[in-house]
């Protein structure tokens, strides 16, 4: 079974460019940011590739000082980030895990954090390794019960860090329960969005202060580019998190910019793949007699599918599953055996790829803490790309034989 399509998208017309036309989501991925080059008029935005700026006067220039506070490639890219994630502002960094780091430090000491307790290895190990050591404290819990989170807040707690869906078990929180009930207690609440990217899903509109991408993934969508981004609404916590951009001075160089302004003109279209991809491997990874478990919101009877058809538009193009033969032998030999899906690390990109979380993406959690939240070393996780199906199917059937 193939989907058919995405839910319709709806006109979340913002005013993106110079012609003040209206623009619906697909029409303005291509288009957010964009503005021809006064000099030559041309269509690209140029790659601004300069450490610094001429200025007529100390202290006159015409926007632009030096290079780590602002670049105009730098600038066509956030503008783009906020249009397409339905936001005021979006600021971009050198990393996803850079974006991240920018979060915390809003922080100070004494102040808590709560946080999925499947989330993703690198973010933990951010956490953990870097920020507790600070005196700010981490509390990972089940946040796909927006319950739970209202149990664990306490007058210390001043952000929840959500991914949905989770990485790579692919659980759902609901944004705008979680987002309800931050509110009461004034306390900021950020999605890692990397996994839906802003065609499937925009936390924003479900209540949510912040919105982080790494930008390396769906947003680049060619595994040619490491970068991040935030995107939020209030000036104020933009102007924090600029301070902390500029001062800190994780930025990406105008080069990496291109590179995802080019990638966002193609989300759409590649996003359409990828979720048709997945949900044509997902069913036939369910189907086949040597796989035990299949981990996909799509999924009718998974416990988050109800939260994911409403605050999505379709499932991604992201899948782990279990063999039921699941000694480490077999699991490696079924990832060493792939030949269009390549052994790597990563995903989003229009390439196909395998990996074994447990000794790669979420090798820095602890495995105790790994198994007993559902994370077991047999877990193979696919990002499906946007070759033709029946070669991604053929490829797994021999494979895993």
């Amino acid at each position: 079974m193939v989907m058919t399509g995405l839910k319709q998208v709806p006109d979340i017309s913002h005013l993106c460019c110079s012609n003040k036309i209206k623009m619906k989501f697909a029409t303005k991925l291509i288009h957010a940011g964009a503005e021809p080059d006064p000099s030559t008029g041309a269509i690209m935005t140029p790659i601004y590739q300069t450490s610094t700026y001429v200025q007529s006067a100390p202290g006159k220039h015409k926007g632009y000082e030096y290079a780590r506070s602002q670049n105009p490639t730098r600038k066509a890219l956030e503008d783009a980030l906020a249009i397409i994630e339905n936001g005021k502002y979006a600021l971009a960094f050198s990393s996803g895990v850079a974006a991240t780091d920018a979060v915390i430090k809003l922080l100070q000491p004494g102040d808590e954090v709560i946080a999925a307790n499947d989330m993703y290895g690198g973010t933990y190990r951010l956490f953990t390794k870097v920020f507790e050591k600070f005196g700010i404290k981490f509390h990972y819990i089940d946040m796909h019960n927006a319950d739970n989170i209202r149990d664990n807040i306490n007058s210390n707690t001043k952000l929840l860090w959500l991914e949905t869906p989770t990485n790579p078990l692919m659980n759902i929180c609901d944004i705008a329960a979680i987002a309800a009930i931050a509110k009461k207690q004034s306390v900021l609440v950020c999605v890692d969005n990397t996994f839906a990217s802003p065609w499937l899903q925009n936390p924003l509109d479900l209540g949510a202060d912040l919105v982080m991408h790494s930008a390396t993934k769906y947003l680049g969508g060619h595994s040619d580019v490491i970068q991040g981004c935030l995107v939020m609404n209030d000036a104020g916590l933009r102007e924090k998190l600029y301070f902390l951009q500029k001062s800190c001075g994780a930025v990406p160089g105008p080069m990496d910019c291109f590179l995802v302004l080019r990638g966002i003109k193609t989300l759409h279209v590649r996003m359409q793949r990828h979720c048709e991809n997945g949900e044509t491997i997902a069913r036939w990874l369910r189907n086949h007699s040597k796989v035990a478990k299949v981990y996909w919101p799509g999924f009718e009877d998974h416990p988050g599918y109800a939260i994911a058809k409403k605050q999505m538009r379709a499932f991604g193009g992201m899948i782990s599953f279990e063999l039921k033969e699941d000694t480490l032998n077999e699991v490696n030999r079924v990832l060493s055996s792939t030949k269009v899906f390549a052994l790597a690390e990563s995903l989003g990109g229009v390439e196909s790829l395998i990996n074994h979380p447990a000794s790669m993406t979420h090798a820095s959690i602890p495995k105790e803490e790994r198994i007993k939240n559902g994370l077991r070393d047999s877990l193979i996780r696919l990002s499906v790309g946007i070759e033709d199906a029946d070669d991604l199917i053929a490829d797994l059937e021999q494979a895993i034989g």
